[in-house]
């Protein structure tokens, strides 16, 4: 493998960080996230990278199913056990990187939107926002134009929080 001039020497340790890596996945990854979250040192590259992963899936420490990487209870005893292997800076940069996504992902299952075809040939925007135990707000737009509606929910996607704050805003301004 040639060196890049990062923390990680060899292959074992780019399975040492992959194993790392989706133990603490809230849920099971694609083949480019965990790439990208694995690239957070120069020693790792894309064909050592696509290689070990690879053989963590033979060895059974990975599975992949609809093309979406999960730990299994062999890797993640073999990780636990070598990820004191993993130099600290390349875990402190990875475990950075981890929480990030991670926190992409609990916000994504909170936000959900969709668009349904009436009868008339409008559509129905739907735009939801729920906390850890319920649902927050539904609320649903007549739209005449399939391209208004993917608009909406794109800018609800971006901005649920201060457009559910706008709402309740509004709602309990004073008459003047």
């Amino acid at each position: 493998m040639p060196q890049f001039g990062g923390f990680i020497s060899d292959n074992l340790e780019i399975k040492f960080l992959i194993l790392y890596i989706t133990a603490r996945l809230v849920e099971p990854a694609p083949f480019e996230v965990l790439q990208d979250l694995a690239m957070c040192d120069e020693g790792v590259d894309y064909f050592d990278f696509s290689q070990c992963l690879a053989d963590l899936v033979r060895t059974g420490h990975l599975t992949c199913e609809n093309d979406r990487y999960a730990i299994t209870a062999k890797g993640q005893e073999n990780g636990r056990i070598c990820e004191s292997s993993i130099p600290y800076s390349v875990r402190m940069k990875a475990e950075k990187n981890i929480v990030a996504y991670n926190q992409k992902l609990r916000r994504s299952a909170l936000i959900q939107t969709g668009t349904t075809v009436r009868r008339s040939g409008s559509f129905t925007v739907t735009l939801s926002l729920s906390d850890e135990l319920e649902n927050v707000m539904r609320l649903e737009l007549l739209v005449t134009k399939e391209s208004m509606a993917k608009e909406l929910e794109k800018r609800f996607e971006k901005d649920a929080e201060r457009i559910y704050s706008r709402i309740i805003e509004v709602l309990y301004e004073e008459e003047t």
